[in-house]
């Protein structure tokens, strides 16, 4: 008699959170690669709004739109 194999299965759920979790990651890595050369541009962007703006806007931040004020 073969052993039964048992196959765990995540819950799409944990599947989608996992991919919300991974896309997070490479969009706040992808802000502090891409910092430096925007604070040369733009002084007075702090981290938190380029951040922002990544996370917000997603591949936009390429087409350098202005940035709305925080504040």
């Amino acid at each position: 008699m073969k052993p039964k194999v048992h196959c765990q299965v995540q819950p799409r759920a944990t599947v989608l959170r996992d991919a919300k979790v991974q896309e997070e990651i490479k969009n706040f890595l992808e802000a502090v690669d891409s910092y430096p050369a925007r604070a040369a541009k733009e002084p007075d962007v702090t981290f938190q709004q380029h951040l922002c703006s990544i996370f917000g806007s997603g591949d936009d931040r390429r087409r350098n739109r202005p940035k709305p004020s925080l504040g």
